[in-house]
């Protein structure tokens, strides 16, 4: 009986700018996601998988740069035992010729490139069945096809494929998604999914990887992919997650209330290993009610130790500010500037306004707080 051990992996998005961060952590994202094909390649040998399955989305775009393109196939060609099988996603889809032409241009013998919906015997006795994506929108299932697909008998039957099986707004099925069913419907002995970037499991026999390195909040930690084994034609594959991202990825929630030690708070709330601060980006979301003075802790606070970490940020949306009558002192105690504060805190707790204006005041008085005490140190 054939068996199979192989890595699934997906999403990578070679090439992706990282727009929303400063130039430094945009260089350190965009060398870790390079990086990440030879520790893809490291992992496969060091757990003698002979296959890597990249199920779309290799590149961020349809337009890589040559350097981007190049730099990948001469990563998959140095780990010449491992033999790479990749089909296009949405974001680099079949439609880009140029791209695809370059890549069959350069690509050495282990890189296999599968532009086309055709059976492919990867090993004695497996056959991958590839769903690439031909273009962006496809406005159908394209997995549809294997169905109907005819293998040896006593082959693995190795589904490939980029798309939604869910959309995960509605919990239903749409016109592009990818059956929930397909698995069972197509004698998948597994199918490997791309495009959530989160480690996802449908069912037994399907499995998003998510991004081998992790690219937003929306999916803490680090990156991974999937070694699968394969025991025979019919049985269920053995799944093992393996994380292989550099970059750890958290989104802390922090509830704050006048009278806390806001520094002491924000530190058990960090990581607790400072050597590993410089590999992650954390996003701290500040919620509930604190005092002018403590904002101001906050935001020192976060100032002073963000270059501890490749990102530090705050998001402090949920924040609100219970403005005190020492607040003002602080600001004048009498004057112009104590008028405008006292005018600014009575219109962000007048409830007859509307909650937009009494945050735009509220806003205000911080931003006046705030001033007059960096005047004063």
């Amino acid at each position: 009986m054939t068996s199979l051990r192989l890595l699934h992996t997906s999403d990578l998005h070679l090439g992706k700018r990282f727009g929303q961060f400063d130039e430094e952590t945009r260089a350190a994202l965009q060398q870790a996601r390079q990086g990440i094909l030879p520790r893809l390649a490291a992992t496969a040998t060091a757990e003698g998988a002979a296959h890597v399955l990249i199920a779309g989305d290799l590149f961020d775009t349809e337009t890589p740069s040559a350097r981007v393109i190049r730099q990948a196939l001469a990563a998959m060609a140095a780990a010449d035992p491992v033999q790479w099988w990749i089909i296009p996603g949405n974001h680099d889809s079949g439609a880009a010729e140029p791209l695809w032409a370059e890549m069959e241009r350069h690509a050495p013998e282990n890189v296999h490139l599968l532009m086309q919906p055709t059976p492919v015997e990867i090993a004695p006795g497996a056959t991958l069945l590839p769903t690439p994506c031909e273009r962006r929108f496809a406005g159908q299932d394209r997995t549809t096809w294997m169905d109907s697909v005819e293998t040896p008998e006593g082959h693995l039957r190795i589904g490939l494929a980029h798309g939604a099986v869910l959309d995960f707004d509605r919990d239903q099925n749409g016109a592009e998604t990818i059956a929930t069913t397909r698995a069972s419907s197509a004698r998948l002995d597994y199918l490997a999914l791309g495009d959530w970037h989160g480690d996802f499991t449908l069912n037994a026999h399907s499995r998003y990887p998510g991004t081998p390195e992790r690219d937003r909040f929306k999916h803490p930690g680090r990156g991974s992919c999937l070694l699968v084994d394969l025991p025979g034609a019919g049985q269920p594959p053995q799944l093992r997650q393996i994380e292989v991202g550099q970059y750890h990825w958290q989104d802390l929630a922090l509830d704050l209330a006048p009278g806390q030690d806001i520094a002491a708070l924000i530190r058990e709330a960090l990581p607790g290993d400072p050597q590993d601060w410089p590999n992650c980006l954390i996003r701290i979301r500040a919620r509930g009610w604190v005092t002018a003075d403590q904002r101001m802790q906050l935001l020192r606070f976060i100032e002073e130790q963000a270059p501890a970490f490749c990102h530090l940020s705050l998001d402090e949306e949920g924040v609100r500010i219970e403005h005190r009558t020492e607040d003002l002192d602080q600001i004048a105690t009498s004057g112009a500037l104590r008028v405008a504060a006292e005018a600014l805190m009575a219109e962000s707790q007048n409830s007859t306004l509307a909650e937009e204006a009494r945050d735009v005041a509220a806003a205000a008085l911080n931003r006046l707080y705030a001033a007059v005490r960096e005047a004063a140190e």
